[in-house]
């Protein structure tokens, strides 16, 4: 069997880097040459003129130096090193073309993953059966949802920690978009039995006499009651008799049914116990408590194809606000 050393000799530099400093500007030129047969030919296939075409040959002849074509009077030869050069460009290109594929799968796939951080009432009441029917539609979409305060979530948004955030408020970051999603009112419950549930209405001074029981600080829930308690009533929210505070609303209405007091929640949260009359709804003096759960996000967040399809499927249940443009140009 007859060796090329000529040829093991660059295959051997080529893999050690000595050739490191090919571009692929340079393989093209020399593959188009080779190709065409003449530097004329090659320099308007690449759209480029002639002067520049020998410009990138003579590079690449520096870099290794040695010719990689000789110019004869009926055309060009490839030299041994060119042959060697015009096989690696064929497979570099080759590669580029395979990852040129596999990198439009990922864009085009309907399959992924979508990390989520959302605070106690979307990821709770609101986000499980958006999820279940968005599962059904979209099976190789996975969704996978850490829950926390309005804070927190904030917070894992901003450091990365997810890809998408809901919140039971707005948030004023200019390194965010924050789109407007579910209405939401606060309601009062109170225990069977208590003396609220044989009233129609009461004052809030009658609601801030009672043992009281509170969410945590970073929740929306409290944050919006105190909001409303300041620029509604006029009153600190020290003015409530809290009792206990507790770190979800799922505890809050245990400590309710226990008889530890009554509290102001989501109606998301409360509307099954509401049902089936394990709680009591009171009602409170005008104006409503009202709010939002936003969906945020970075601005610069780059979503692929499923984080599309997932927002589109959001935008079709929750949007009411914004054309379908406004919010998914963002993310193109």
């Amino acid at each position: 069997m007859r060796i090329d050393y000529s040829r093991a000799i660059w295959y051997v530099a080529f893999m050690k880097g000595a050739l490191k400093n090919i571009t692929i500007l340079q393989l093209e030129s020399l593959y188009n040459l080779i190709e065409e047969g003449s530097f004329s030919r090659a320099a308007k296939k690449m759209r480029l003129t002639q002067p520049s075409l020998s410009k990138h040959i003579q590079n690449l002849e520096d870099i290794i130096e040695s010719k990689v074509v000789d110019r004869k009077n009926t055309g060009i030869e490839v030299t041994p090193e060119g042959n060697v050069l015009l096989e690696c460009s064929k497979r570099v290109f080759r590669q580029i073309k395979e990852a040129e594929q596999r990198l439009a799968l990922f864009k085009n796939s309907e399959k992924g993953s979508i990390s989520i951080a959302a605070s106690t009432i979307p990821a709770t009441y609101l986000l499980p059966p958006v999820l279940s029917t968005f599962r059904h539609k979209y099976p190789e979409i996975h969704c996978f949802i850490k829950m926390n305060d309005s804070g927190m979530v904030i917070n894992q948004i901003l450091d990365g920690e997810a890809e998408l955030g809901f919140v039971g408020r707005s948030v004023a970051n200019r390194t965010l978009n924050s789109v407007r999603l579910w209405k939401d009112e606060l309601v009062l419950a109170a225990y069977p039995g208590h003396p609220f549930c044989s009233r129609k209405t009461v004052s809030w001074d009658d609601v801030m006499e009672e043992p009281f029981v509170v969410r945590e600080h970073g929740s929306a829930t409290r944050a919006s009651l105190e909001t409303y308690v300041e620029e509604n009533l006029n009153r600190k929210f020290s003015s409530f008799n809290v009792v206990c505070e507790m770190g979800s609303s799922e505890a809050v209405k245990e400590a309710i049914i226990a008889g530890l007091g009554i509290s102001i929640l989501s109606a998301h949260a409360v509307r099954r116990e509401f049902k089936t009359g394990v709680l009591f709804s009171v009602a409170l003096p005008a104006p409503p408590i009202e709010r939002y759960c936003y969906l945020i996000y970075k601005k610069q967040f780059s979503a692929k194809k499923h984080h599309h399809l997932f927002l589109d499927f959001l935008k079709t249940g929750c949007l009411k606000e914004q054309t379908r443009n406004d919010f998914v140009s963002e993310h193109k």
